[in-house]
C-alpha cells in the first residue's frame, strides 16, 4: 500500500506538460531489435518515478525488449527497501511486462550486492557479455579495470562472431562534462581494443546529462546518465562535442536494423531531444598479399 501511495504521489506531482504524449521516432520496425538505456537511475526521487512513468509510456508505443543499466543503479543504502524504492517501484510495468534488465556497475553501486542481484541480470560477474540477435553487449566495471579484466574484453572481443559489437559501462572515456570529463586513463586501457575488434557503439553513464559525442576512430559514443540524477548545465561545449541534453532527465531508445542502429533520446517532459542513426563499423579485410 505504500508503495502505491508513494508512485502516486509523485505521479500527482508531475507538471501538467508532463502528460504530453511520448512520440516515437524510431522506425519501429515488427522483426528489428529494440532496447532500452538507463544511467544513473537509482536516486529514489520524484523525477526518477516521472521519467519511470515516460519510460512506461515508451514501451507502450515501442516494446523494446530489454534494458541497458550503465550503473550507479542504486545510490546510498542498498537493502531490500532501497531496491524496492529505488528500481523495483519505478520501473514497476516493465518489471511486470517481463523485460529484463542488464546492469552495468557504477562507482555507488556495492558489487557484491548487485551482481547477485537476480533482475540485474550479472549472474554474480562484475563484467560479462550476451549476445541478442546480430548484437553482442559487453557489460564492464569501468571503476575496477584490472589486469585481469582487460585481458577478458580482449578476449570477449576477439572470439565475437556478432556483426554489431556495442560496449556499455559507467565511466565515459571521452566527455563533455565540467565535473567529471573523459576517463582519459580508462581510454587507454580498452579504446585500442574497441579499434582493434570492430567495436561500433560505447555507452556510459557517470556524468548526469545526455551527450552524442563526435565518433572517435569510427566508434559512436554515448554517454546517458540522467535518468534518476541531473547535473544542469554541466556540458561545456569542446572538440569532442556533437550534441547534448543537460536541462532535464533523459532514456535512450534504440533500433537495430540490418547495418543500421537507430536512436532517440526522451526527456521527463516526452521531448525527443535527440535522434539519428549510427552506421556499423566494418573492418577492413586483412591483406593476404605475400
Amino acid at each position: 500500500m505504500r508503495r502505491r501511495a508513494l508512485l502516486l504521489v509523485c505521479l500527482l506531482a508531475l507538471p501538467a506538460a508532463l502528460w504530453a504524449a511520448v512520440e516515437i521516432t524510431l522506425p519501429n520496425a515488427p522483426d528489428s531489435l529494440k532496447f532500452a538505456v538507463i544511467g544513473d537511475s537509482g536516486s529514489g526521487a520524484g523525477r526518477q518515478y516521472q521519467l519511470a512513468a515516460q519510460f512506461a509510456a515508451a514501451y507502450k508505443l515501442y516494446p523494446f525488449s530489454f534494458v541497458l543499466m550503465l550503473g550507479d543503479n542504486i545510490y546510498g543504502r542498498d537493502t531490500a527497501k532501497d531496491f524496492s524504492k529505488k528500481f523495483e517501484l519505478p520501473y514497476k510495468f516493465i518489471l511486470d511486462a517481463g523485460v529484463p534488465f542488464h546492469a552495468a556497475l557504477g562507482n555507488h553501486d556495492e558489487p557484491a550486492t548487485q551482481i547477485n542481484y537476480k533482475p540485474f541480470n550479472m549472474d554474480g560477474k562484475r563484467y560479462y557479455s550476451f549476445r541478442k540477435g546480430d548484437v553482442e553487449f559487453f557489460a564492464l566495471d569501468s571503476t575496477y579495470m584490472s589486469t585481469e579484466q582487460v585481458r577478458w574484453v580482449e578476449q570477449a572481443l576477439s572470439e565475437s562472431k556478432a556483426p554489431w559489437k556495442i560496449a556499455y559501462m559507467h565511466h565515459p572515456t571521452y566527455s563533455s562534462g565540467k565535473r567529471h570529463g573523459a576517463e582519459v586513463g580508462l581510454r587507454a586501457f580498452i579504446e585500442p581494443l574497441f579499434i582493434k575488434y570492430g567495436v561500433s557503439v560505447v555507452l556510459a553513464g557517470h556524468e548526469h546529462f545526455y551527450e552524442r559525442l563526435k565518433p572517435q576512430n569510427g566508434i559512436a559514443y554515448f554517454t546517458s546518465g540522467a535518468a534518476g540524477k541531473l547535473r544542469s548545465g554541466n556540458i561545456r561545449r569542446g572538440p569532442f562535442f556533437e550534441a547534448g541534453f543537460d536541462t532535464d532527465l533523459s532514456f535512450m531508445l534504440f533500433e537495430q536494423i540490418d547495418d543500421d542502429l537507430h536512436f532517440q533520446v526522451i526527456s521527463r517532459l516526452a521531448a525527443t531531444v535527440d535522434h539519428g542513426v549510427v552506421k556499423r563499423r566494418v573492418l577492413p579485410e586483412p591483406d593476404r598479399r605475400d
